[in-house]
């Protein structure tokens, strides 16, 4: 019975920057949690070095492009593309002789790769976010290959197409790294393409928020005015019931993490970690919703909005302001720029603030990536997977992966590719098409080199550019260090993290819908004080130990 079988077989019967100058993916934590000290880090230098001058030879997979079969776990339950019918997976597949057979989860992520670890019967290669409980497992308990061990063995040149200072970031304790990041910017490419990957914003409905006069909306009392205004005025707009606010993920990310960002919670005091959630200017922020909530001009449906409900919404414009990344909203403003009021696009816009006024926390990009991916113990061709992944994170392998084949979806001009006239026109026109049978673009996104490909998009429409441009502006370049620290893993300081962060999903909904200030103090002591009992002390030395670690490193 074929692997990949076997795991379908399985889940049916069974059932995650450094510095500011250093990507998710998402909202992720961090895949350096382990991150070596500078010791380690000089130690995989030397290894890297030595390992670039044997590559000579070149990449190892044009010495063997015979058939073989490898099955690729992607930890997204929405990730929804397939290997094998699309232009780009048959183009791939026939030059390196790679058939890959695209998996992903029907259940919790760590729950069903814990039993693939159980069973002894991990996908070949594995695709996963660090903020995952079990990621930590797979390197720690020796269910993964080093891929510095497997490209010495065999193939050198990986080492050539990888970011030393990406791979030294990666490196852990032991002095090895087990995956390679999508999407991660080292501060040498942030300082060469200007490029900074900052994504959250606070978005609008364009023509909705100037027809109520675009009210400030930075302060507490600004923002419930303008939910009042919309609530007696605007419940309908061009025959659609308007949603007054979404928050992306919302107590996970929204009203969490990005809410405090736009706050400028700092994250640290005086060189030590601060308590974001427990910080005045985001009590007064959450009050403020939740005296929304009594007077009824939000509703809990963005606490527990479904996936499929939310792009809905989106799609139709039916949502007033958002705090969301905007590149959840790109297909949707091209839906609605197409439509008959094209000014019912999402825009950019000054969202809460703090009472200072400062500038947000919009961070940039890291060299911890979005998703990582690693190559499992039980994968019986390890040779050829190590040079798969070298050949993708080559720049030949990530024009095959990106744009296609040259003469049929691109031609270089100029000495750049550039997308064929009539799939710019379908990019637009017919995205599914455009990723389903070309698998073009961001279909196969699991080892994108993002600061590389972004050069050969073709160029953003008005209603995409003036959302990053917002978000590239506001970028806090000395904020990437702080990103991700929270610990993972089944170690002590991971269980009470994840217990804690599971235990705030539950309170944040109770702290909005509170029937008074008193009582929403009254919970907030309570999960403060059930917090310390939890392991609350732990999960900040780790979060202290890991950011002293980083600062070391830069300095």
């Amino acid at each position: 019975m074929k692997k990949a079988q076997k795991t379908r077989l399985l889940r049916v019967g069974s059932l995650a920057m450094a510095a500011a100058l250093l990507t998710a993916c998402g909202s992720g934590t961090s895949s350096s949690s382990s991150a070596a000290a500078s010791e380690s880090a000089s130690e995989a230098e030397s290894v890297s070095s030595e390992a670039e001058t044997a590559a000579a030879d070149g990449p190892a997979w044009k010495n063997d492009t015979s058939p073989v079969d490898l099955e690729w776990f992607v930890g997204a339950s929405w990730y929804g593309y397939t290997w094998g019918e699309s232009v780009v997976s048959k183009n791939i597949t026939e030059k390196t002789g790679v058939n890959v057979t695209i998996t992903t989860p029907t259940d919790d992520v760590s729950t069903e790769l814990s039993l693939y670890m159980v069973s002894g019967d991990l996908p070949d290669i594995i695709t996963l976010g660090n903020w995952e409980s079990c990621y930590t497992s797979l390197y720690e308990q020796g269910y993964v290959y080093a891929l510095n061990e497997l490209a010495d063995q065999y193939d050198p040149y990986f080492y050539n197409v990888v970011d030393g200072d990406v791979i030294k970031w990666h490196t852990k304790d032991d002095g090895n790294v087990y995956c390679i990041p999508n999407d991660a910017y080292a501060p040498s490419t942030m300082a060469e393409t200007g490029q900074t990957a900052a994504v959250q914003t606070f978005l609008v409905r364009k023509d909705l928020y100037e027809e109520m006069g675009s009210p400030d909306m930075t302060t507490p009392e600004g923002f419930l005015d303008a939910l009042r205004t919309l609530h007696e005025n605007y419940q309908e707009y061009d025959g659609m019931a308007i949603t007054p606010f979404y928050a992306q993920a919302a107590t996970t990310y929204g009203m969490s993490k990005m809410l405090q960002n736009f706050l400028a919670v700092p994250y640290e005091v005086d060189g030590e970690i601060n308590d974001r959630t427990s910080d005045p200017e985001y009590i007064k922020w959450l009050k403020m919703f939740r005296q929304a909530y009594e007077e009824g001009l939000i509703d809990v449906d963005f606490l527990v909005d479904s996936n499929d409900q939310v792009k809905e919404k989106t799609n139709n414009g039916q949502y007033f302001c958002m705090l969301r990344e905007y590149t959840d909203v790109q297909e949707a403003n091209g839906i609605l720029a197409s439509s008959d009021d094209p000014d019912s696009i999402y825009i950019a816009v000054d969202g809460p603030m703090n009472s200072a006024k400062d500038d947000p926390l919009i961070f940039p990009g890291s060299m911890d990536g979005w998703m990582t991916t690693f190559i499992s113990k039980d994968c019986e061709n390890p040779e050829r997977a190590i040079a798969f992944l070298t050949y993708l994170c080559s720049e030949e392998g990530q024009m095959d992966m990106f744009m296609g084949v040259e003469g049929e979806t691109y031609d270089m001009v100029d000495g750049k590719p550039v997308l064929k006239e009539e799939l710019q026109e379908l990019y637009s026109s017919n995205f599914d098409s455009f990723s389903n049978d070309y698998g073009l673009y961001d279909t196969y996104w699991m080892l994108r080199n993002k600061p590389l490909v972004d050069q050969w998009r073709i160029e953003n429409p008005d209603y995409i550019t003036q959302m990053s441009d917002w978000a590239n502006a506001h970028a806090d370049l000395d904020g990437g260090i702080y990103n991700n620290l929270e610990p993972t893993g089944d170690n002590d300081a991971g269980i009470a993290a994840t217990s804690i962060s599971q235990k705030w999903e539950e309170v944040l909904p109770q702290l909005i819908t509170a029937e008074s200030d008193e009582k929403f103090d009254q919970i907030m002591a309570d999960y403060v004080q059930w917090r310390e009992n939890n392991g609350y002390a732990q999960v900040v030395e780790y979060e202290q130990n890991l950011l002293d670690t980083r600062k070391e490193m830069l300095s």
